[in-house]
C-alpha cells in the first residue's frame, strides 16, 4: 500500500487521492490533500494550493498570507467539531475541509476542498477587498483575472458540500492504519525519560517521598504558554514520575492526579492565548476519556497528546482566529442587514462575548460594529434608491433601519447627500459632495 507521512503517523495517499478526484469530478470543486505542515500532497482542479490571487497579491503589496495556517486551523476546528468544518481563507473566499484521522481521532492529514465565492462577486469586491483588505484598484484589476475563475456556490449547497465531503474522507478514515508500533515508540521514548527521573529519586538513598515539585508545575505552565515542547515534554515527564514514585504504582490514585494535571495544562493553553471555549470544550472531553485508559504506558502517551494539543492552540492561531471571526461576522452582516441585529448576536454566532468580539471587530475592521453594520446598510440602499419601483419611504425599512429619519441622517454622514437628493441625481454626486468614512 501507498503511504504518506503525516504527524509521524501513517495513512493510504493512493486512497485519500481516489476520494479526492472523485469529489472533484463530482462537484467541479478544487481540491487538495495537505499533510499538518501545509505541505501539498497531491491536488486537483482550482484548489487554494493553484489559486493565483494571493501569490499575485504577495508580489505586489506588503501582504503576508498565512494560508497554511488558516487551512490547519480549520482542520483542528473540524476535527473537534463532528469531522467537517466551512471557513475563509485570508483572501475572504470559502473552503471546507475534513481532517484524515487516525485510530485515535487525532488528525493526520487534511483534505481541503475550495476557494469558492459564497456572496455576490461584487460585494466581496467592493467588502472583502476594498474594505477589508484595502486593495487599491491597481492591486484589485491584477487579482480579477484570477477571481473570475472561482465559482460561485450559495451557503445552503456548500453546507451539502461539506457534508459530501465529509462522508468521502469518512471512508479514508474507517480503513484500518498501522499505528500501534508507532505508539510503542512513543511511550518507549516516555517511559525512558520518566524511568530517567525515578532513578534519580531512588537513587537518592532516603525513604521519604519528596515533597511534590510545584517548583515544576510553574516550569511547565510556562513552558506550554511559551509554546516550548521540548521543555514541556521534559518537565511532564518528570511530573509524571515523582506521581507514580509517590503512588507506589496505585492506577486510581495516579488517574486522580492526571486529572488535576488537564486542569493545569488547559489553563496554561488559555493563559498562554488560546482561545477558552475551545480549550474548555477539550477539557471537558479529556476528563471523560480518563476513566477508559486502563494502563500506565496509556496513560503516559495519551497525556502528552493532550498537551501538545493544548499548546498547538496557543498563540499559533491566535491571528487565524481573528481573521476566521471577522470573516463569519461579516458573511452574518451581509446575509441578515436587514433585519435587527445587533452585536450581542454576532458575537454569539461567532462564540465570542461581545465585549471581546467588539474589540477584535474594532481592531480588524477599523470601524466599530456598528458603523460597519451602516456601511453595509447604506451601500444596500443604494441599489433600491436606483430603482424607481420602491418607494423612497420603504427603503429605510428594506435594509434595517427602524427609523426612516435616523435612515436619512447616516445616509447624509456617509454619502454627504439625503436619500432623496441620491435618487434625484441617479447616484452621480457633486465633486464636492465626497463620502465620508
Amino acid at each position: 500500500m501507498s503511504v504518506a507521512e503525516g504527524d509521524s503517523q501513517l495513512f493510504s495517499i493512493d486512497l485519500a487521492r481516489q476520494c479526492v478526484d472523485s469529489f472533484h469530478g463530482a462537484t467541479g470543486l478544487g481540491c487538495s490533500i495537505s499533510d499538518l505542515s501545509g505541505t501539498v500532497l497531491y491536488s486537483v482542479g482550482l484548489s487554494c494550493a493553484s489559486c493565483k490571487i494571493c501569490e499575485t497579491l504577495m508580489q505586489h503589496t506588503r501582504w503576508k498570507f498565512r494560508c497554511n495556517e488558516v487551512h490547519l486551523h480549520g482542520t483542528m476546528q473540524a476535527q473537534w467539531l463532528g469531522g467537517k468544518y466551512i471557513y475563509f481563507c485570508p483572501m475572504g473566499l470559502t473552503c471546507f475541509v475534513s481532517p484524515i484521522l487516525d485510530a485515535s481521532g487525532s488528525s493526520l492529514a487534511m483534505v481541503t476542498a475550495g476557494p469558492l465565492l459564497m456572496v455576490d462577486r461584487d460585494d466581496f469586491i467592493r467588502y472583502d477587498l476594498q474594505e477589508v483588505l484595502h486593495l487599491t484598484r491597481s492591486q484589485i484589476r491584477k487579482v480579477l483575472p484570477f477571481l473570475r475563475e472561482i465559482p460561485d456556490c450559495p451557503p445552503e449547497r456548500v453546507t451539502h458540500l461539506s457534508n459530501l465531503l465529509f462522508f468521502s474522507v469518512g471512508f479514508v478514515n474507517n480503513v484500518s492504519v498501522a499505528e500501534k508500533q508507532l505508539n510503542d515508540q512513543d511511550s518507549s521514548l516516555i517511559q525512558g525519560q520518566i524511568g530517567e527521573f525515578l532513578h534519580q529519586l531512588k537513587s537518592s538513598g532516603s525513604d521519604v517521598v519528596p515533597s511534590y515539585p510545584f517548583e515544576k508545575e510553574h516550569e511547565l505552565m510556562d513552558a506550554i504558554t511559551n509554546s516550548d515542547q521540548t521543555a514541556s515534554q521534559r518537565l511532564l515527564n518528570e511530573i509524571l514520575g515523582y506521581i507514580f514514585f509517590s503512588s507506589g504504582g496505585e492506577f486510581s490514585m495516579i488517574q486522580s492526579r492526571v486529572y488535576e494535571l488537564i486542569v493545569l495544562l488547559s489553563r496554561a493553553a488559555v493563559d498562554g492565548g488560546a482561545d477558552p471555549n475551545v480549550i474548555f470544550r477539550l477539557n471537558h472531553r479529556y476528563l471523560r476519556q480518563i476513566s477508559t485508559i486502563t494502563s500506565i504506558d496509556d496513560l503516559c502517551v495519551w497525556l502528552t497528546g493532550v498537551m501538545n494539543k493544548f499548546m498547538d492552540y496557543v498563540f499559533r492561531f491566535n491571528d487565524v482566529k481573528h481573521i476566521d471571526v471577522i470573516r463569519r461576522a461579516v458573511d452574518y452582516i451581509r446575509q441578515n442587514f436587514s433585519k435587527k441585529i445587533t452585536l450581542e448576536e454576532v458575537s454569539a454566532h461567532v462564540y465570542l462575548s461581545p465585549s471581546y468580539f467588539s474589540k477584535i471587530f474594532k481592531e480588524e475592521m477599523n470601524c466599530s460594529f456598528n458603523t460597519y453594520l451602516n456601511r453595509v446598510r447604506i451601500e444596500k440602499s443604494k441599489t433600491l434608491l436606483l430603482s424607481e419601483k420602491v418607494r423612497l419611504v420603504d427603503v429605510a425599512g428594506l435594509v434595517g433601519f427602524e427609523d426612516q429619519s435616523y435612515f436619512s441622517k447616516v445616509f447624509k454622514r456617509i454619502t454627504g447627500v439625503t436619500p432623496g437628493r441620491f435618487r434625484e441625481s441617479h447616484g452621480i454626486l457633486p465633486r464636492s459632495q465626497e463620502p465620508k468614512q
